[in-house]
C-alpha cells in the first residue's frame, strides 16, 4: 500500500508543478488554490509512504515521478521541445526509479 500512496503523491507533485504555470505567479485565485491543495496532498501522502518505505528511496521516487511527469506534461500542454536528448534523459530517470524499486 505504501508504494501506491507514493505513486499518488508523485502524481500530485506533477499536479502542483504544472499548476504553478496556471497560477501566473499566484495572481489567479482558483489555480492558486488548486496548486496549493495539490502541494499539501502530495507532501502529506509522501509523509505517509515514508512511514514504511526507506526515506531515500521514497523521496527519490517521489521526485522522479514529479520530474518525468512534469517534463511529459510540459511537452503535451505547453509545446516544450521533445528532443531526443530530453527523452533519453527522462528514460534514464525512469531506469533509476525502476532500479530503486527493485533494490527495495
Amino acid at each position: 500500500m505504501a508504494w501506491f500512496i507514493l505513486v499518488v503523491a508523485g502524481l500530485c507533485e506533477i499536479g502542483w508543478a504544472i499548476g504553478l504555470k496556471y497560477t501566473e505567479g499566484f495572481t489567479r485565485l482558483w489555480p492558486s488554490v488548486a496548486t496549493a491543495a495539490s502541494m499539501l496532498v502530495s507532501l502529506g501522502l509522501l509523509g505517509l509512504a515514508m512511514k514504511t518505505l526507506p526515506v531515500g528511496t521514497a523521496y527519490a521516487i517521489w521526485v522522479g515521478i514529479g520530474a518525468v511527469g512534469t517534463l511529459a506534461f510540459g511537452m503535451l500542454l505547453f509545446g516544450e521541445p521533445a528532443t531526443p536528448l530530453r527523452l533519453a534523459s527522462a528514460a534514464l530517470i525512469v531506469a533509476g526509479l525502476v532500479g530503486l524499486k527493485l533494490a527495495g
